[in-house]
């Protein structure tokens, strides 16, 4: 971890977020969806609120939608579960098509789909302005144990070789005839994620014994800390005390 490693989301560019310091920006995120998660679902206005500061916060970035409306695929698999709350909800029900839907499903839907992607729109937003080492060293800032931002970052690093891998043993298959065309070809694959894993365990065997030889003593060494403004934390502090007077409206009312 000595150099540096981009991960896939970053983006290099000049803009206001990219300048912020990793560790305000980590406060700013982690409050804005706290208050986010803990606003009651019928508080409709309080997400059109989170909606405008999100897309606010993606425009401030310099982020094209487009960047985000593709990386929102890893909400497929949440939204796909949501999407059986209405059919599956009990309570009362209305029909929609012909088909009958529960009231509380709804809500249960909109819950999830609207927390959902106000947290993944944050989360892109801070992994497209801050590149990995930052964001350790924001952590180390906020006094986050070594230990743990040492696993985060080795993890960062390897799943890249992990991935690579994989495709290579797909490449590998595919160059010796191999086609997977239906349900049974799962258990090769099955197989292959097995030889990943040893190889990935013994990666780890020889990367320890690397790091000892290098008089590795349990803790990696401190990262530099990055320097903040008041001002920064003045603007971080708006943001999650504005997103927490919202929130705390929208649970008075509700």
């Amino acid at each position: 971890m000595s150099g540096s490693h981009t991960h896939a989301l970053y983006r290099h560019g000049h803009s206001p977020l990219h300048g912020v310091a990793p560790q305000v920006k980590i406060v700013g995120a982690f409050g804005f969806v706290i208050a986010v998660v803990l606003t009651p679902r019928t508080a409709f206005w309080a997400f059109a609120v989170y909606g405008v500061v999100a897309l606010g916060l993606v425009a401030l970035a310099h982020i094209p939608p487009a960047y985000v409306a593709r990386r929102a695929v890893v909400l497929a698999p949440f939204l796909l579960v949501a999407l059986l709350f209405p059919l599956v909800g009990s309570g009362e029900r209305i029909d929609v098509l012909g088909v009958s839907l529960s009231v509380d499903g709804l809500r249960d839907l909109w819950n999830v789909a609207a927390k959902a992607g106000l947290g993944f729109t944050i989360a892109v937003v801070l992994a497209s302005t801050t590149e990995i080492t930052d964001l350790l060293r924001g952590l180390e800032a906020l006094h986050m144990p070594r230990i743990v931002t040492a696993i985060i970052g080795f993890a960062v690093r390897y799943i890249d070789i992990v991935a690579a891998d994989f495709t290579r043993m797909r490449i590998a298959l595919a160059s010796r005839g191999y086609h997977a065309r239906s349900v049974r070809a799962w258990a090769m694959y099955a197989r292959t994620i097995g030889t990943m894993f040893m190889r990935t365990y013994e990666r780890g065997e020889r990367v320890y014994l690397a790091m000892l030889s290098r008089v590795y003593t349990g803790t990696m060494p401190a990262l530099t800390g990055v320097p903040v403004s008041g001002t920064q934390w003045a603007a971080a502090v708006a943001l999650v005390g504005s997103a927490m007077a919202v929130m705390a409206v929208s649970r008075t009312i509700a």
